[in-house]
């Protein structure tokens, strides 16, 4: 079984563009990093099991298309994205998954280490409501293996 190590920021937390986006910010948050299986059928639910986290209060970020441009879901791993509701929750009419590549170019970060925070670009940004019946939340810190824990307030601020 994988580590899992918890560092503050204010320690020093692993320089990702997500955790130093946050740090710059003031944010409260913690880093868990964890050895990750490059054959893990699903990123997100090996994050959890390895993180000791139940799977809901684990979230992971999607990049989608809502009639032609690139909008972020971030979604619990536990579930699956609901595209007509992404489009209409950003007044649009029609939503697809985005090309992985067009993702990567846009966010700056790879397919399973995709943070919803410290994008290359920022883009419009749907945080699950569900992550506010949490105390915290924990998504990709910009990198597999290696997860940001803060409040849902937090999130939703810094991906606003």
């Amino acid at each position: 079984m994988a580590k899992t190590k918890k560092q503050r920021a204010s320690q020093g937390s692993t320089g990702t563009p997500a955790t130093v986006a946050l740090t710059r910010a003031g944010a409260e948050f913690t880093v868990h990093s964890y050895e990750h299986d490059p054959a893990a059928a699903s990123y997100g639910q090996e994050a959890a099991e390895l993180m000791g986290v139940e799977p809901e209060r684990v979230f992971k970020t999607l990049v989608a298309e809502v009639d032609g441009a690139l909008t972020v879901a971030v979604v619990p791993v536990a579930g699956t994205l609901d595209l007509k509701a992404l489009a209409a929750a950003v007044g649009g009419k029609r939503a697809v998954m985005a090309d992985p590549a067009a993702a990567e170019r846009s966010t700056g970060y790879v397919r399973g280490g995709i943070s919803p925070l410290g994008q290359r670009k920022r883009l419009p940004t749907v945080v699950d409501t569900s992550a506010t019946t949490f105390e915290t939340v924990c998504v990709s810190a910009g990198r597999r293996g290696l997860e940001i824990e803060l409040t849902p307030t937090d999130l939703v601020t810094h991906t606003a």
